[in-house]
């Protein structure tokens, strides 16, 4: 289209911070730190990523249109999460909600697997069984009543568990509005906290 500006060049600048290793390669981008290694395959988006020095790295578009342009933010933002993750992970909280059946949990270590049970949801017989992704802790909270505590390094592995367990307990055929039963995420945090 003749009509759309193109930028010639736009960038964005990612700083690592100490004790955080990060390797490129043909955006395949590898991240170790304190916690561990995280991996990420970027290779679907077209952009440089370049290393101007050992603290930084450097985010490019050549003429791109505003919705190219805006991939630089999305992938610093992966990049940055993937740094978080390394360095001070992430914890996600969740908590049962419901008006008359108590809902219970129950998790289930298998091996490497770990599966979340729910029971009792709407006083239903069925048991609901979640599936953690790989390299996500599950816990309930011995402090707090009807909470459960999800924590990994892997933004997606830690946020998409948490979803799936939200997820299963949707209601159906009632209105939602009246019906607020379920499990919802009530806080996003770090696993080590900032002070």
């Amino acid at each position: 289209d003749s009509f759309t500006m193109k930028h010639i060049s736009k960038d964005d600048i990612v700083t690592i911070p100490e004790g955080v290793t990060v390797d490129i390669k043909s955006r395949q981008i590898t991240v170790t730190g304190p916690r561990g290694t995280l991996k990420r395959d970027l290779r679907h988006i077209q952009m440089d990523i370049q290393r101007p020095s050992k603290t930084e790295i450097r985010v490019i578009v050549w003429q791109g249109g505003r919705k190219h342009v805006a991939c630089i933010r999305t992938v610093c933002s992966h990049i940055s999460n993937l740094i978080t993750g390394v360095t001070k992970g992430f914890e996600y909280k969740m908590r049962f909600v419901y008006a008359h059946f108590p809902i219970s949990a129950n998790i289930d270590n298998k091996g490497s697997e770990t599966i979340v049970e729910i029971r009792n949801f709407l006083g239903e017989k069925v048991v609901r069984k979640v599936l953690m992704h790989p390299g996500v802790d599950v816990i309930q909270s011995t402090n707090v009543k009807d909470e459960l505590v999800l924590t990994g390094n892997d933004i997606d592995s830690v946020s998409q568990s948490a979803a799936s367990i939200q997820q299963i307990t949707r209601v159906r055929n009632k209105d939602i509005r009246k019906f607020l039963d379920g499990v919802y995420v009530s806080s996003k945090d770090t696993i080590v906290k900032d002070n």
